[in-house]
């Protein structure tokens, strides 16, 4: 039987340059590209937030960062018109400060 050491093999013959580029090359892969919001879907998220501002209800928002789409859920604390984001805080009560253009969907909770 042949006892093969797999990938130990095969380490100890690349240079620490080509393990970075790999494992950055792996990183990459797994990026998502940001989906382009239609005029119908950016209504009704309209219609969502003013919602949950008015009623002071907990949202779940996605949003697009860092080349992926990451959640949030808390509740709106305000809308910064002059920046243009939105000021959410969590059940940890953390401020997170999202881009309204980085949003892809709001949902209430």
């Amino acid at each position: 039987m042949i006892r093969d050491r797999g990938r130990i093999k095969w380490v100890s013959m690349m240079l620490p340059e080509h393990i970075k580029l790999l494992r950055d090359w792996v990183k990459e892969d797994q990026y998502e590209e940001q989906k382009q919001i239609d005029e119908q879907q950016l209504e009704l998220m309209n219609m969502t937030l003013s919602e949950a501002i008015e009623f002071d209800q907990l949202v779940t928002i996605t949003h697009y960062r860092n080349r992926n789409y990451e959640i949030v859920i808390g509740k709106i604390h305000r809308w910064d018109q002059i920046t243009g984001r939105l000021h959410i805080v969590d059940h940890f009560e953390d401020v997170h400060r999202i881009p309204i253009s980085s949003i892809a969907d709001i949902r209430l909770t």
